[in-house]
């Protein structure tokens, strides 16, 4: 007797809000960081894994808002709009609202839905001080942020420290959400280490189609410029790991409903003091808990990478 055929329904995408301190291609003295559009690129390629409902910008967040929107038209294949919010260019106005702030709030009013933080997060601090009721709305929040203690940020050859720039950029849009009680994911620098795209790996973005050669041209000074501060010619696309968290879980290793809190102490990076968004199961003072991305797993390089290339060759 045949055993009976049971129908495979597939899983749908996880519908969610993205919030970015987008800046590659914006001019400067010196070369814009770029991860953020690694990630936004990565998330359009796993139309299967993710479906993002809205993008708001954190940061010069006009020139975010318009290449957001380049971005958008070479690698937006779904045929979906993606809509684009201008968000707060101070990081520091929590409660002060926006283009963004209200697009966030209403998307929120119309569905649950798990946002994507990948640099400071004064947008959604404000829609949680402004709208307390749409708390439980927010399933969650993936933050490229926090550290276990004592841990130096010491990319490369770990001659140079840096800072924790999308928690120190606001440190208390921080608090607002973790006194919200919110779910909370950390996949920072401990996780992101891991991970490094360098000369080789974006090679085949060097050709004549129009927005291979423009995101190659971003790249590659950008690599270089890494290379003069921290000895390696690559980068580590840092904002792939929260993405990660969504799209691949399994090629993380985490801490759950690990202890969090900010402590101050000397500056790592400069002069004076400064605070650390700091996890530990030794802090037993703090109702504050968090998810937290420690490792990524052999894997998870290539399919960054991965993702590029079919972006690249879906042109």
């Amino acid at each position: 007797m045949m055993s009976p055929t049971i129908a495979q329904h597939p899983i749908k995408p996880r519908r969610v809000w993205l919030d970015t301190d987008i800046m590659i291609g914006m001019k400067d003295e010196t070369p814009r960081e770029v991860d953020d559009a690694i990630a936004l690129i990565m998330a359009l390629d796993q139309p299967d894994k993710i479906e993002l409902v809205g993008i708001s910008t954190i940061t010069y967040a006009s020139y975010a808002y318009e290449v957001t929107r380049k971005l958008l038209t070479w690698y937006n294949k779904t045929g979906k709009v993606i809509p684009v919010y201008r968000g707060s260019d101070t990081a520091n106005d929590a409660g002060t609202e926006n283009e963004a702030t209200r697009a966030l709030a209403n998307a929120l009013r119309a569905e649950k839905m798990p946002i994507l933080a990948i640099g400071p997060v004064t947008n959604i601090a404000t829609v949680v001080k402004n709208h307390p009721e749409l708390v439980s709305q927010i399933e969650e929040v993936v933050v490229c942020a926090g550290r276990t203690p004592g841990l130096p940020f010491k990319p490369g050859l770990e001659t140079l420290s840096v800072g924790d720039y999308n928690f120190e950029m606001d440190p208390e849009s921080f608090r607002i959400l973790f006194d919200a009680g919110l779910n909370i994911v950390l996949s920072g620098y401990e996780c992101s280490i891991y991970t490094f795209l360098g000369k080789t790996d974006v090679d085949f973005l060097n050709n004549t189609n129009e927005s291979d050669k423009w995101l190659y041209d971003q790249l590659r000074p950008w690599q270089q410029f890494n290379e003069k501060l921290f000895g390696v010619d690559g980068f580590v696309p840092w904002d792939t790991t929260p993405l990660g968290y969504l799209t691949h879980p399994d090629y993380f290793r985490y801490y759950n409903d690990i202890p969090v809190r900010i402590n101050v102490g000397p500056n790592d990076a400069g002069p004076g003091n400064k605070p650390y968004l700091e996890v530990s199961y030794d802090y037993t003072d703090t109702n504050w808990r968090a998810t937290y991305a420690y490792k990524t797993l052999p894997g998870f390089e290539e399919i960054v990478i991965d993702s590029m290339k079919r972006a690249s060759k879906s042109q």
